[in-house]
């Protein structure tokens, strides 16, 4: 009877710890979007570094599998990392964000989630619809990276391309 309870009682932890970790928010629907952009480009600048904007909602199931999907692979959380600032820009009924969508072009036209690239100046200088970096029903890991890396600062600077003349 002990062993019993005590398999229900393990079971009933692990499922409401399951449960928990589900209902980490990757977006927050309460912040302003365009301050969130002045604030990333404000450190963008400070570090060198571009912004790196996922736009969708706690509601996308695609927004929440690539967030999984480039924490899972440590090589893509690094170049993100060591090359972007990154934002959660929220789209939901209770917070659409319209003047920050306005300032990055509508991006919400290509669905969710949508990746926009703005330099440390904060000028768009990419917005990549996240359907073509899918695979076999996830992410591909491959179109990831060299989308990551295609709009690295590095990747950016002429310096990188002085020898090649």
């Amino acid at each position: 009877m002990r062993q019993r309870i005590a398999l229900l009682l393990l079971v009933g932890a692990l499922f409401a710890s399951s449960a928990f970790a589900q209902k980490k928010k990757i977006y927050d629907p309460s912040l302003n979007g365009k301050k969130q952009l002045l604030e990333a480009v404000t450190k963008a600048q400070a570090t060198g570094k571009n912004v790196f904007v996922q736009v969708g909602g706690n509601w996308c199931s695609w927004c929440i599998k690539f967030e999984k999907f480039v924490n899972f692979n440590n090589d893509l959380g690094e170049i993100l990392e060591k090359n972007y600032i990154t934002v959660h820009l929220n789209y939901s009924k209770s917070n659409k964000n319209w003047d920050a969508l306005e300032q990055l072009g509508f991006p919400q036209r290509f669905g969710f989630p949508v990746f926009v690239i703005l330099d440390k100046n904060g000028n768009r200088i990419h917005t990549q619809d996240s359907g073509y970096l899918e695979k076999d029903g996830g992410y591909d890991h491959d179109k990831v990276k060299r989308f990551l890396e295609n709009w690295t600062p590095k990747a950016l600077s002429a310096e990188s391309y002085k020898d090649k003349k």
